[in-house]
């Protein structure tokens, strides 16, 4: 119990003082870890015959909802806030077909697309400390 108190002090502390990047940055990596929750949960194999409805939703949600704070943290100051924009509306849409049909391979493909814009941020992030 008091190691559990420790770690949420420790991420709290965290997400209080990271930059407004590294703060992106921990939603695409909180969203990937949510989309492979609820991937596990609709995953049946020989060990889990039963895919794990609820679970899987509420995982999704989660995911909904990282989404749509991306989409309100883009500064629509730069065009290429618009494309960002674009691909978080497609994923939103895909996430609900992946939650009404509790489909790995929709998931998978959202997992993809998370990964990838993880990535370009990181490099955006590098670019603009190389600048510094």
């Amino acid at each position: 119990m008091v190691q559990n108190q420790g770690y949420a002090a420790y991420a709290n502390n965290k997400v209080l003082t990271a930059s407004p990047a590294e703060l992106v940055l921990m939603l695409y990596e909180a969203a990937i870890k949510f989309t492979n929750i609820a991937i596990a949960a609709v995953d049946v194999t020989e060990q889990h015959p039963k895919k794990d409805i609820q679970k899987a939703h509420d995982n999704i949600i989660k995911v909904e909802r990282i989404i749509d704070e991306l989409q309100l943290s883009l500064d629509k100051r730069y065009p290429v806030a618009q494309d960002f924009d674009n691909v978080y509306q497609y994923m939103q849409e895909r996430l609900v077909v992946a939650n009404v049909d509790k489909d790995k391979e929709v998931l998978e493909e959202i997992l993809k697309h998370l990964r990838k814009m993880r990535d370009t941020w990181k490099e955006v992030m590098k670019k603009a400390l190389a600048n510094k």
